[in-house]
């Protein structure tokens, strides 16, 4: 089963609060899951894989600090802390527990989103410059060997993951069969193994693109295959 990417895992036991912000992001063009029992949330975000935590500290179950913590032990994205608690020793706390930034109750929705806004344009550049490709809705986390597709989950075997990467990183350029199969085998090619070919068959039909007349990962006879780096943005 795939695995959908949300944009925002919201974390608030106030439902009247989590149903206005989860309206207020769906509506400037944000995915949000909510949880509202901090027992909960560890496990709904391992469900969600989002890109950034909108975390209240005051929850039942398990309180936000506590959260805070477990999630950035096997989380490098933004933690965002919304909480009626607004002094600044609260901030500093919740800060050194590992939140990126601090919103105190109540805040104007506008710069709530704003804050958001600006964390995950600075969490997307820090990725992208370090281990992560991305090609409109392509999506390639070489450390964590995940790929997803306008943010679902596309499930690959290592050597098509590898042969992916490889398009990816040379997206916009011809690729020889050659060069494929040495960057996937790490062997030089005999001339004879068609696996490569396969493959490219496999990936075009993961990735949502036509066998006959493939706009994403095309065939430029004689030369090698090519991944197209504007192809991407349509569903």
């Amino acid at each position: 089963m795939k695995t959908s990417q949300t944009d925002i895992l919201l974390v608030e036991d106030d439902e009247r609060l989590a149903q206005l912000t989860t309206e207020y992001f769906t509506q400037h063009g944000f995915s949000v899951a909510s949880e509202g029992d901090g027992a909960r949330a560890l496990a709904r975000f391992h469900a969600t894989k989002p890109r950034l935590v909108l975390l209240d500290l005051m929850l039942p179950g398990k309180d936000g600090l506590t959260i805070c913590r477990q999630i950035r032990e096997v989380f490098n994205g933004p933690i965002l802390i919304f909480s009626a608690k607004d002094s600044d020793l609260d901030q500093v706390i919740g800060l050194e527990a590992g939140a990126d930034d601090y919103v105190a109750k109540p805040a104007d929705p506008i710069v709530l989103l704003a804050r958001t806004r600006a964390l995950l344009r600075r969490a997307e550049h820090t990725v992208r410059s370090t281990n992560e490709i991305v090609l409109g809705g392509l999506r390639i986390s070489e450390a964590a060997r995940e790929v997803y597709l306008h943010n679902e989950s596309v499930s690959l075997t290592t050597q098509e993951f590898q042969l992916l990467v490889a398009m990816a990183r040379n997206a916009g350029q011809v690729l020889s069969r050659e060069a494929l199969f040495r960057s996937v085998r790490g062997i030089e090619y005999d001339g004879l193994d068609r696996s490569i070919d396969g493959r490219i068959s496999k990936l075009r039909r993961k990735l949502n693109d036509d066998a006959n007349q493939p706009a994403r990962i095309k065939t430029i006879w004689g030369k090698g295959y090519l991944l197209v780096p504007d192809a991407w943005n349509a569903q």
